[in-house]
């Protein structure tokens, strides 16, 4: 008699413990939770942690997006759409407004989130304090100590080198006004969108073995000091050459022919829904 293969890839009691961890991880927010990280038929690093979050959350009915540093036909997202595709059956979507579960390497989407959607980030490094001490037991106790004087060293180390706050992506934050973590490693335009989010976000470490949460109206301060605030990329005078969008996160374009640089919206279904509502006016305009 063949076995019937499990719904969403792993068995019950798999998902049920790291259901209990990701509970303890919404109930203490930024709180690092340990848990028994799972063989994954995908490399670790590659988004083992977010994909046994999305694994063992996602039901029947879900409906699912996945996005790889803002794209969502990129190698990664095809290949985790498509693992959980093949073992749930489920729906997936590229319009973030649709999702019930939304996958994300290296980006939160540019549209908010609502309050009964749930955002799975991948993080490779969970500790934000790994760089101070890299013993796990000392981390720890800086964490239960509220100690966080070598995270504000480093950021003052920065300035001090380069003349401001010079991280590009996993910028550390407050959580709750208790515990500092590393927000995966998304640019520092993307942490503004995690404070008073009203969707549930989670955050996955699989190498590390490591669920934390920042639960929905959640107060998240990016950590910086009174003379040098915290402030985001700034795109200011740049457009996308596509949709036009301007308050966006943007990537610059470089014509290998003509070395002209451009710009255009990460955040890849974002831009194409913008361009799909402009030719919508302009079509509507036409019959005016």
């Amino acid at each position: 008699m063949i076995a019937k293969p499990h719904f969403a890839f792993f068995d019950e009691g798999s998902k049920k413990e790291i259901r209990r961890a990701t509970l303890k991880a919404v109930a203490i927010p930024g709180y690092q939770v340990p848990f028994a990280s799972r063989e994954m038929p995908i490399a670790r690093g590659w988004g083992t942690g977010g994909l046994q979050l999305t694994l063992s959350l996602i039901g029947r009915n879900d409906v699912l997006k996945v996005i790889d540093q803002g794209a969502d036909e990129s190698v990664n997202a095809v290949s985790i759409k498509k693992l959980v595709q093949h073992t749930t059956g489920v729906s997936v979507t590229e319009k973030t407004q649709e999702a019930d579960i939304i996958q994300s390497r290296h980006r939160i989407p540019e549209k908010a989130l609502k309050e009964d959607q749930i955002l799975v980030l991948q993080v490779p490094n969970p500790e934000p304090l790994r760089k101070v001490d890299a013993r796990e037991y000392m981390t720890k106790r800086m964490h239960a100590e509220d100690d966080y004087s070598g995270a504000w060293l480093l950021l003052f180390e920065q300035i001090m080198k380069f003349g401001r706050m010079s991280t590009g992506a996993s910028h550390p934050v407050y959580v709750n006004g208790r515990y500092v973590m590393t927000p995966s490693p998304i640019p520092r335009f993307d942490n503004p969108k995690m404070h008073q989010s009203k969707g549930l976000i989670l955050l996955g470490a699989g190498r590390e073995k490591k669920i934390f949460a920042v639960p929905p109206y959640t107060s998240v301060e990016s950590l910086a000091f009174d003379d040098y605030p915290f402030t985001v990329e700034s795109f200011e005078g740049k457009a996308c050459k596509l949709c036009g969008s301007t308050d966006v996160f943007l990537d610059e374009i470089i014509d290998p022919d003509t070395g002209e640089r451009t710009h255009q919206c990460n955040d890849t279904s974002y831009c194409m829904e913008q361009l799909n509502s402009e030719e919508k006016v302009e079509v509507e305009n036409s019959y005016v």
